[in-house]
């Protein structure tokens, strides 16, 4: 189950990433979701993702935390 609750994170994630303040939401939103080794899995996802968006790349420390 947990699996599909971490692909359902990214994929919410992927389809607000237009608006820096709403990713952030859904991201505090996965936060209080997801399990630790869970965590550890979507910052290196964000690390990815965020490449290409230097507008997404402060919420990263959302993440670090």
């Amino acid at each position: 189950m947990s699996k599909i609750m971490y692909d359902y994170t990214k994929s919410v994630l992927e389809s607000v990433s237009f608006d820096p303040m709403l990713f952030c939401k859904e991201l505090e939103k996965a936060i209080k979701m997801l399990l630790p080794y869970e965590m550890e899995q979507l910052r290196e996802w964000l690390l990815n993702f965020t490449i290409g968006k230097p507008e997404l790349k402060q919420y990263l420390l959302i993440v670090n935390s």
